[in-house]
């Protein structure tokens, strides 16, 4: 006789970005899958076409209240943290967003899995725990010096979900992801490019002096790492650095961009501020190690500039 075991997990913001590729490989390998999301970034059309699939549930609600969290992670095996507000440069003007959405919510959400006896948990977190780093790539044994509100309160989640951890048993990974890009991006620098060159494709205002350096990795690229790290986790507490083995500059992706709309002549007005970066919070360079993922067997199938390539293809023929 053949067993077949139901494995249930949560998304949170499960219908943005990440969260929502997530959701795809998820149902594609068999899970039951609920989402929770309050809509404020993420998007329905994101898992529109999961439409009938009984597997799916989607709970609209906000973690920031606790009653909402013990609702979501009711009758789940592992929990993939994926809530938060994406825009970093949100911190330099109302830095309360980024302790609200994320430090708060993700307290609450700890506690309604220690109520409620979950013992696993997949958190984004991000490369911007960093700071501004004095070599690149950096590895997990880095220091932890944010420099945005956005990665000081990433870094608290993850000093959070380390006590927990400890205290409660949770078996916890904790992926610190690079620029993360592909379809359905609805922030960072490619899609304002891309935006701010719909409004007028004959001048470019770029923020920054455009030698800001980035590594870029494809979703799909991304969801694989994070998929392998989740299959390793069997300790209480791990930590992985998701990007790519190489980087390029702001002015490369700026390029990029270019050739794939198929504009010609575009003035290109940079905006620096001090440093060369392009706003409070930004830094100027940062790329992560992957060599303890890599140990795992990953490897990433495109480079950073294929990464912002397809990416742009795709954001192009995108309404």
């Amino acid at each position: 006789m053949v067993i077949i075991v139901e494995r249930r997990a949560l998304v949170t913001g499960g219908a943005g970005f990440i969260g929502s590729h997530l959701v795809d490989r998820l149902l594609k390998n068999g899970w039951i899958v609920r989402v929770v999301d309050n809509f404020s970034s993420g998007r329905y059309s994101n898992l529109a076409h999961h439409k009938g699939d009984s597997r799916l549930e989607i709970l609209r609600g906000d973690l920031k209240d606790a009653e909402t969290c013990m609702r979501a992670v009711d009758g789940v095996d592992v929990v993939f943290h994926y809530a938060a507000n994406p825009e970093v440069r949100v911190s330099t003007t109302n830095p309360d967003i980024h302790f609200n959405e994320n430090v708060v919510a993700t307290f609450n959400l700890l506690e309604a899995m220690r109520k409620k006896d979950v013992r696993r948990l997949v958190f984004a977190s991000s490369s911007s725990v960093y700071g501004e780093p004095e070599e690149i790539p950096v590895d997990e044994g880095a220091p932890i010096r944010p420099v945005s509100v956005y990665g000081a309160s990433k870094a608290a989640c993850e000093a959070l979900i380390h006590a927990y951890s400890r205290l409660y048993g949770i078996k916890s990974v904790v992926l610190r992801y690079a620029n993360v890009v592909g379809p359905r991006l609805r922030h960072g620098v490619i899609y304002d490019i891309i935006q701010k060159l719909r409004m007028n494709p004959r001048r470019l205002e770029v923020l920054g002096d455009g030698t800001q350096v980035r590594s870029y990795i494809y979703i799909a690229d991304a969801i694989e790492a994070t998929m392998l790290a989740f299959k390793n986790a069997n300790d209480y507490f791990k930590v992985y650095n998701v990007g790519n083995e190489d980087w390029i500059t702001v002015d490369e992706v700026v390029n990029i961009i270019i050739e794939v709309i198929e504009l010609n002549n575009v003035e290109i007005v940079h905006k620096p501020i001090a440093h060369g970066v392009g706003w409070p919070g930004d830094v100027k360079r940062i790329a992560l190690s992957i060599e303890k993922l890599k140990r795992l067997g990953f490897k990433p199938k495109m480079d950073s500039i294929e990464s912002v390539r397809e990416t742009a293809r795709h954001a192009t023929s995108e309404p």
